[in-house]
């Protein structure tokens, strides 16, 4: 088992320290964490339901050919794979909707309204 882990560590590291970028500020950190989890982790699980639900036809097919155990197995790793490509597709769009639909801007107005003359409603 260890050795599985420092062979990982040996090929992560490369990224790790191509990843290391200098944060001036609070803003700079969020928006690498943030970049990071878009470009990265997003991805990376898509590709691990994808896999699964590959899987779990390979299970179903293949190997479960006239097992009815492994049929089951590989109906549930598919069932798995399709719910989180499902629940990550729609956390996705909920969130593009979220962004799209609220503007974060620092900058005020361009043109502030007329102010109402006194003793008039």
């Amino acid at each position: 088992m260890k050795k599985i882990a420092y062979t990982a560590l040996a090929l992560a590291l490369p990224f790790m320290v191509s990843a290391q970028p200098r944060v001036g500020s609070v803003q700079d950190a969020g928006s690498f964490l943030i970049s990071l989890i878009n470009n990265v982790a997003v991805p990376v699980i898509f590709a691990l339901a994808l896999v699964v639900f590959i899987w779990g036809v390979f299970v179903y097919f293949v190997a479960g050919g006239h097992n009815d155990e492994q049929r089951d197995k590989g109906k549930k790793l598919m069932l798995y794979g399709i719910l989180g490509i499902f629940i990550m597709v729609s956390v996705w769009g909920l969130v593009n909707i979220l962004v799209n639909s609220v503007t974060l801007d620092n900058n005020g107005p361009e043109k502030l309204p007329k102010a109402l003359p006194t003793g008039t409603r």
